[in-house]
């Protein structure tokens, strides 16, 4: 009888099957009954071989491409190798070091950091490097400072706790001077320094409704300046960024130029790019995407490893690299995990610094 998919394949089946993929990541060439039988370890015939290639076959673990009496693995195979039959290692202390020391060890924004970091993944994996970037309302606020500006309106600046700086001008309904700027400025800081915007409106509504008579005038002035500069700012979007694309470019896998046209004009307008890195942010771990399990055409021919980053318990995103599905898959998602971890505890050292 055939064989079935998953656990009910054989001890000598799931060998065979963990060899034809591993000669077939390492080279790329179809793996013939001959090699399998030489590579394996397994004292069986040629014929057996060739019988429980067969039974893979139907079960769609192994393709034989036109060209050639060799098979070569299917996503589905590959999967399979993956959940079950690969080995993961820890990365090696030599590149966990390399990741160390390619982080930028000082203060830098999120943004700065996390380009470093998908450059990264992309020289380490020779493939392209993909991280997304939190909304800057996710991270804690570290200062604010008002600047008086003619016609009532006042210069808003926010230091985040990643050390990015973000400008918006407000229009109050009557000018204030610059000390009473200054005493909301400081009043501010030392109520709601550490909090995230969301949570400093959520404050603010809470003083308001609890806060009995007229409000003092410094009060008021505070609660005017915040309310108008925690605002959402809807031309805040998600972004994501992708280093090391025309790498992909060197792999026979992903050269046909219909192919490499939808996937880089995927990378271009990355909205695909991004709905498939917030999926992979809301789960903890590794996620694995082999060919068309993305559920995005332009990266059928590719698989795509993710593992979520984030700071002070709180997922911030998603970084990972996209190559061809031949990929040295025990090797990239630890380097995938790795890199995931490094990055949340620069982001955490950063908020420690409050």
């Amino acid at each position: 009888m055939p064989l079935s998919f998953g656990h009910e394949l054989d001890a000598r089946a799931r060998r065979l099957l963990r060899t034809l993929i591993a000669q077939y990541l390492a080279d790329g060439e179809p793996v013939g009954s001959r090699t399998l039988s030489r590579s394996s370890g397994l004292d069986v015939s040629p014929a057996t071989i060739r019988n429980i290639m067969a039974d893979l076959e139907e079960a769609g673990l192994v393709a034989s491409p036109h060209t050639s009496a060799g098979r070569v693995p299917t996503p589905r195979g590959l999967r399979l190798f993956v959940d079950s039959l690969i080995e993961l290692h820890p990365l090696p202390q030599d590149e966990m070091a390399r990741l160390r020391r390619e982080l930028p060890p000082g203060p830098t924004t999120t943004r700065d950091l996390l380009g470093n970091v998908s450059s990264l993944l992309s020289a380490m994996t020779h493939f392209a490097g993909v991280v997304t970037v939190p909304r800057q309302v996710d991270f804690p606020l570290r200062h604010i400072d008002f600047v008086p500006l003619p016609d009532s309106r006042v210069l808003v600046i926010l230091v985040f706790s990643d050390n990015q700086v973000q400008n918006r001008i407000v229009q109050l309904a009557k000018p204030l001077d610059g000390r009473e700027l200054e005493q909301a400025a400081n009043y501010l800081n030392s109520q709601y320094a550490g909090l995230r915007l969301d949570d400093i409106r959520a404050h603010l509504l809470r003083e308001l409704r609890e806060t009995s008579g007229e409000l003092n005038q410094l009060l008021s002035s505070a609660v005017e300046l915040a309310a108008a500069s925690f605002a959402p700012q809807t031309e805040e979007s998600d972004d994501v960024l992708v280093s090391g694309q025309t790498n992909l470019m060197g792999y026979s896998e992903l050269a046909n130029l219909e192919r490499l046209r939808e996937l880089f004009e995927a990378f271009q307008k990355k909205n695909e790019l991004l709905q498939l890195m917030e999926v992979c942010s809301k789960a903890p771990g590794v996620r694995l995407f082999i060919g068309e399990e993305s559920g995005f055409a332009a990266l059928d021919g590719c698989s795509v490893v993710t593992a979520s980053y984030g700071a002070q318990g709180r997922v911030l995103g998603a970084v990972g690299v996209i190559g061809p599905t031949r990929m040295a898959y025990e090797r990239v998602i630890p380097v995938v995990q790795a890199t995931a971890s490094l990055l949340s505890d620069a982001l955490n050292r950063a908020a420690t610094t409050l």
